[in-house]
């Protein structure tokens, strides 16, 4: 729990912490599907969008290579995701969406509402809006 007395005046330590407290939520509800919020996140764009390039998909989350590597080693080995080399260039490598993955995605998307819907309720629909609004801005500045 955050001391609400002491204000936080670094910007990075008060976005990590709002993160963490967050997911942590989502992560409390995609659990009992054996998911965590960045698995989840990487299977649903797979899902929506089809397969993405490491480097690409790495970008798109703000994420190092070395991150989603660990990050994605799990549903490659649970059957939930495949890499393979990328048609258009062999020496890269592309990740897609099993049937398994977007059968457990069907699965995890109701538990994913909840922890969204609870947020909204708690922090407030509109609020939580502008906050993705700006957070989005905040995640493409150059800084």
């Amino acid at each position: 729990m955050v001391d609400q007395a002491v204000p936080v005046v670094c910007n990075s330590l008060a976005l990590r912490q709002a993160a963490r407290h967050v997911s942590q939520a989502y992560d409390a509800a995609l659990a009992p599907l054996g998911l965590r919020t960045t698995q989840y996140s990487i299977l649903i764009r797979l899902e929506r969008s089809g397969p993405w390039s490491l480097g690409a998909l790495a970008a798109k989350l703000v994420l190092d290579r070395t991150t989603l590597g660990r990050t994605i080693r799990p549903l490659i080995r649970d059957g939930l995701a495949t890499m393979q080399a990328d048609p258009a260039d062999r020496r890269s490598r592309v990740l897609a969406i099993t049937a398994k993955g977007s059968a457990l995605v069907a699965r995890a998307t109701p538990a994913w509402e909840s922890a969204q819907a609870r947020f909204d309720a708690v922090y407030g629909a509109d609020k939580a809006a502008r906050l993705r609004r700006e957070l989005a801005q905040v995640a493409s500045a150059p800084l």
